[in-house]
């Protein structure tokens, strides 16, 4: 509705959001196994369930990134509880690919990264618009997937300061991300 009113960029801030960053470890030997559409529709399936998942924690889809997903919460609408939420999607998510995995006889993992933050959402462009999200909340849940384990979730301190006590979690020795001191 906003574009329709005005062409000017739209971009919101928001003080806190969570991002999750996952991708899929095992794609592109999968991808040199099995012809393009069969690559495609598996690829589809796996995105069509978490898309799913999204929606039922009421997240934000961002994007897809050829076999990575992005999805955030906190934003368009506010939402104090979207560390849990997005915290909640992860664990959803490992489970969405150990049943695909059994529907398909794959092998397939995914990494998965969570950092909390300050963030701007918005629309920018003139042709093919997309809602997109941008800041270090961003950057730094990009590398925590990076950094995450074969099937594991990695979220930063600030998200485990969000989501103490509701979950279980194992603290790591401090690790190198890129950017960061």
């Amino acid at each position: 509705d906003r574009l329709k009113e005005d062409d000017s960029i739209i971009a919101d801030h928001y003080n806190s959001a969570t991002v999750l960053f996952a991708d899929i470890v095992g794609f592109t030997a999968l991808s040199e196994q099995v012809t393009p559409t069969e690559l495609v529709n598996y690829l589809n399936q796996l995105f069509s369930a978490f898309d799913d998942l999204a929606e039922k924690h009421g997240l934000e889809k961002i994007k897809t990134i050829g076999d990575s997903y992005m999805v955030a919460g906190g934003f368009p609408e506010p939402n104090e509880d979207h560390a849990h939420d997005v915290s909640m999607m992860a664990l959803d998510m490992l489970s969405a690919v150990v049943k695909f995995n059994d529907e398909t006889k794959n092998t397939l993992s995914i990494r998965i990264g969570i950092h909390t933050g300050p963030a701007v959402a918005g629309v920018i462009g003139i042709k093919k618009f997309t809602y997109d999200v941008w800041g270090d909340t961003v950057n730094t849940a990009s590398r925590l997937e990076h950094a995450a384990p074969r099937g594991g979730i990695l979220i930063s301190r600030d998200t485990y300061r969000h989501v103490r006590g509701l979950f279980e979690v194992e603290p790591l020795e401090p690790i190198r991300v890129k950017g960061k001191a």
